[in-house]
């Protein structure tokens, strides 16, 4: 079996673990749009056109066919309702989309309607607004309060998020994050709606968790392993621990991320970011913040910790189920931290 990361950017420890998962028995290719460290720790590797060129995914499908590729991996938010929607052609040509369906991943990818989705569900998520004066209102009637978030619609790494805690920073913050949208790839994403790029969101106080929702490639839900975050960078996770039965609101976000499962159908992982206080005797739901149907910065947490999520999708894809579902389990306790490593690439 021979593999394609999509999008594969910075992110060589996904080729590494790949590259284990597959232990000899086939290649790990990566593919971006421009150089990186992933296209040079691959078995194989090709600079694509960009995602939203028409010769992107008949690159890709030649790509495929040229070099024997039988499953497909992205690992970027962007890609991910792209390659959805040709998933007939990659099956048609023998390859398997580790990709969930397209209607998931348009909620994902548009935080106002991802949250009108999981509230309607009865999910907790921050309180909304498009507009400086609707937030400006809600925040008059006590229905919100300083500080407040100030956020893409669409983004992604943490681009153009800032925090305003008073009209003046408001209104400054909101028109400093329309200009990181318009000068960053968030403008292609948010050309379905430019008056409404920008979020306003209550800023929703508590500890940072991440989970790694897993189900099979087939959206049969298997595990969620629970991490809680310590440290972030360009909204990653630079350090977290990895909870079990017993550390306090396990069970508050084991039951959170088995309802958002029933509710998204993902396929494969998705890596999800909640705001949560179980020490707190006000304590509501843990609540959504954002949600990455992909690999997410936290999932190395997980793999130190004992699970192999990339060897899951390995056995799934041959049809070796029972096997992949075991890859999905992390040992609790296990407390992580990112470091740099320098490359020298010739």
């Amino acid at each position: 079996m021979n593999i394609l990361l999509t999008s594969a950017g910075r992110r060589t420890y996904m080729v590494d673990f790949f590259r284990q998962a597959l232990h000899g028995t086939g290649l790990v290719f990566a593919a971006n749009s421009q150089e990186s460290p992933a296209l040079h720790r691959a078995d194989g590797s090709f600079l694509t056109p960009l995602i939203y060129s028409s010769d992107y995914i008949p690159f890709l499908l030649e790509k495929c066919r040229e070099h024997e590729i039988t499953l497909v991996v992205s690992l970027f938010d962007i890609d991910l309702p792209v390659l959805a929607k040709h998933r007939a052609e990659f099956e048609a040509a023998g390859v398997r989309l580790a990709v969930s369906g397209t209607e998931m991943l348009e909620n994902c990818s548009d935080k106002k309607k991802m949250g009108e989705t999981l509230f309607q569900a009865g999910i907790c998520t921050p309180k909304t607004f498009t507009a400086p004066d609707a937030a400006l209102h809600a925040l008059q009637e006590g229905c919100l309060s300083w500080p407040v978030l100030i956020k893409p619609r669409f983004g992604m790494g943490s681009i153009g998020v800032l925090k305003a805690a008073d009209p003046v920073e408001l209104q400054g913050a909101f028109s400093i994050c329309r200009r990181a949208v318009s000068d960053s790839y968030l403008k292609y994403e948010s050309a379905s709606a430019p008056d409404e790029a920008v979020l306003i969101q209550e800023c929703v106080p508590g500890n940072e968790y991440g989970l790694d929702i897993i189900s099979d490639l087939d959206g049969n839900y298997v595990n969620t392993i629970i991490r809680r975050k310590f440290a972030m960078r360009s909204g990653e996770t630079d350090e977290a621990v990895i909870l079990g039965e017993e550390d306090p609101g396990y069970w508050d976000l084991m039951l959170t991320a088995q309802r958002l499962a029933d509710v998204l159908q993902p396929k494969g992982l998705i890596d999800v970011d909640v705001i949560y206080d179980p020490d707190s005797r006000t304590a509501g739901e843990p609540c959504i913040i954002d949600i990455n149907a992909r690999f997410g910065g936290g999932y190395p947490f997980s793999h130190i910790a004992g699970a192999d999520v990339p060897k899951a999708y390995v056995l799934w894809a041959a049809g070796q189920k029972a096997e992949g579902d075991a890859c999905c389990y992390a040992v609790p306790g296990v407390h992580g931290y990112k470091d740099i490593a320098l490359g020298r690439y010739v």
